[in-house]
């Protein structure tokens, strides 16, 4: 309790009167200090007040500062349900190209579903998801979330921006649940070597990645195999040489009105496949689930390269010619009979077009001109058994082995009874039935130096043991002589495969395309080249094939291979051989030359 101090004090009254002073001034004196006195303590009480409210603004503006950074900082979720058992992992192996490149790998998505039980306004949850997802059929999905069901899956997987839409519907009964898909940055790009996966078992969590066609599915326990770790699975398989083979061949099928078209690049020593085309092809993204139409090799997830079985027509006649050899039959230079027609019982054998090459063609120029009458000819001397056991061991009687799934279903169609007559067609490639990939393997066979190799996408590192011999190295190097004329020689059918620098063989192939109910038609044939190079030390073996491709750009349309797959190959390996590091050998000028046009 404070004692106020009186303003007018009678001691300094009684002092101020003896002094003749007025008494008043005393008064009005300490009436100031008291109001002095006053406003100082009202003064500190307002500034306690002031901080104490201060450092409660301070603090609040704290507490919400740090649960705002706290908010940015989380990664938002939606609410899920609970899902009860172990989460389905869907961990798969990369998949890579010979050079560490991605042809396959995995991407974090979401799938949609819904819990009808949770659904504010479910009409308008279905209208909004029909404008989201136009495939959804709108009076279906009502009639789900207003039943009695309490699941329901909407999409098993959704894109970023989709999700966002969804999200922004505001529906608590929609969700997202976490799923890994298979990605293909490459499109269409050796889509049939790959060949797509699909979803096996499912979760609300998580979903298993399973393979469903081409090497997903062939090597898909090791995909899927987690003591592989992060090893990738490495393919044979050049992303840019296949990009730069599937550009050609497509061009070259639209040019030529082709209604499809495959190619196979294969490294002849060790048979890894450098690159395989079939086209039509597909987007493993959304792989096609249906084919309407009649014709299975007009189906866009049929392999040409590897299921296609087509007559190879000439292509073969270099088989006769080097079995001839090992067999000591024939050599390069021994005389065949080519006066046409070639006569068995009531059937004839003529040439293409009616061609008359003489009484008698060379070995070397029966492949040279694609005699059929000096082949049949051949092929009678080699037999039926000789003729069977050969092809044989190049592959022809068995699907081949490659980490397709489809592989198997690429049997070649051998001949129900293997007569005379059908070793005489079959001498000149008619009347059994191989894949290209068949003719690719086959080849590298016969012109490596004459041992077997296996075909393979995967990539092949360190040493490997060389296969079973099937001809002698004099015979595939002759072999190989011959198919470089076929090239080379003015008189050849494939000039058109000439690339300056790089020494190409070849051999062309025109086979009449069968119809379904039997015989032959007259206007369409399957074209095929198989090509070698660089032809005296080869390296790579390339075969095209053309479906019903016509040239036009002369009075009358040009159906043959030569005018065809020829050269589309030919632009192939004028483009892909620098990028396998193949150096053009640049002939120079002789010396004298040189001296001469100094003189000029």
């Amino acid at each position: 309790m404070s004692i106020r101090t009186p303003l007018r004090p009678l001691a300094r009254v009684l002092a101020a009167r003896s002094r003749g002073e007025n008494p008043d001034a005393i008064e009005r004196e300490n009436l100031r200090l008291r109001h002095e006195e006053m406003r100082d303590r009202s003064r500190l009480r307002a500034e306690g007040r002031l901080l104490v409210l201060g450092l409660c603004f301070v603090s609040a503006f704290v507490v919400v500062g740090a649960r705002m950074g706290q908010v940015a900082a989380t990664v938002p979720e939606e609410p899920r349900a609970e899902a009860s058992g172990t989460p389905i992992l869907a961990q798969r192996a990369d998949i890579v190209d010979r050079n560490g490149r991605i042809l396959a790998t995995n991407r974090v998505t979401n799938s949609l579903y819904a819990q009808p039980q949770e659904m504010i306004d479910p009409v308008h949850a279905a209208d909004e998801l029909v404008r989201i997802f136009p495939d959804l059929d709108r009076d279906r999905l009502i009639r789900d979330f207003t039943g009695t069901r309490k699941f329901l899956w909407i999409k098993k997987k959704i894109a970023p921006e989709q999700q966002q839409a969804v999200h922004d519907i505001g529906e608590p009964g929609l969700l997202f649940g976490p799923r890994e898909e298979r990605l293909y940055p490459n499109g269409k790009l050796a889509a049939h070597v790959l060949g797509g996966t699909k979803f096996g078992r499912e979760g609300v969590m998580s979903a298993e990645i399973v393979g469903q066609a081409g090497i997903e599915k062939q090597m898909d326990a090791y995909l899927r195999d987690p003591a592989n770790g992060d090893a990738p699975l490495q393919l044979s398989i050049d992303l840019t040489v296949q990009s730069t083979v599937r550009e050609v061949l497509d061009g070259g099928m639209r040019m030529l009105g082709a209604k499809g078209a495959a190619a196979v690049m294969m490294d002849v020593h060790t048979g890894e496949i450098i690159s395989l085309v079939s086209l039509p092809d597909f987007d493993p993204n959304s792989r096609p689930e249906a084919f309407e139409g009649k014709d299975p090799s007009a189906n866009p997830r049929f392999n040409r390269a590897v299921q296609g079985v087509y007559e190879l027509g000439s292509t073969f006649k270099i088989f006769a010619a080097a079995q001839a050899m090992e067999i000591g039959l024939a050599n390069p230079d021994t005389q065949i009979p080519a006066t046409p027609p070639f006569r068995w019982g009531k059937f004839k054998i003529s040439e293409f077009e009616g061609h008359n090459y003489g009484p008698y063609l060379s070995l070397k120029g029966m492949i040279i001109k694609s005699s059929n009458v000096a082949t049949a000819h051949v092929a009678q001397q080699i037999g039926v058994e000789r003729q069977q056991a050969f092809l044989k061991s190049l592959g022809f009687f068995e699907p081949t082995p490659v980490e397709l799934s489809e592989a198997p279903t690429g049997k070649p169609l051998l001949p129900p009874n293997w007569s005379e007559l059908s070793t005489l067609t079959i001498g000149y490639g008619h009347g059994l039935s191989a894949s290209p990939l068949h003719l690719a393997t086959a080849y590298s066979t016969l012109l490596n130096g004459g041992t077997r190799v296996t075909p393979t996408l995967l990539k092949r590192d360190g040493y490997l043991p060389k296969g079973e011999r099937i001809v002698r190295e004099d015979v595939s190097a002759a072999a190989r002589d011959m198919l470089r004329a076929v090239v080379a020689d003015p008189g050849g059918t494939a000039s058109f495969a000439e690339v300056p620098g790089y020494h190409i063989g070849g051999k062309t192939g025109t086979a009449d395309k069968p119809k379904p109910t039997g015989g032959y038609y007259d206007d369409k044939t399957i074209n095929t080249f198989a090509a070698v190079y660089p032809a005296e030390d080869p390296k790579y073996v390339l075969i095209v094939t053309l479906d019903e491709a016509v040239e036009t750009s002369g009075p009358k349309p040009r159906r043959t291979a030569g005018w065809t797959a020829v050269p589309v190959a030919g632009e192939v390996i004028r483009r892909t051989a620098p990028l396998m590091g193949l150096r053009p050998e640049i002939e120079t000028p002789s010396q004298a030359g040189l001296t001469l046009t100094a003189t000029h």
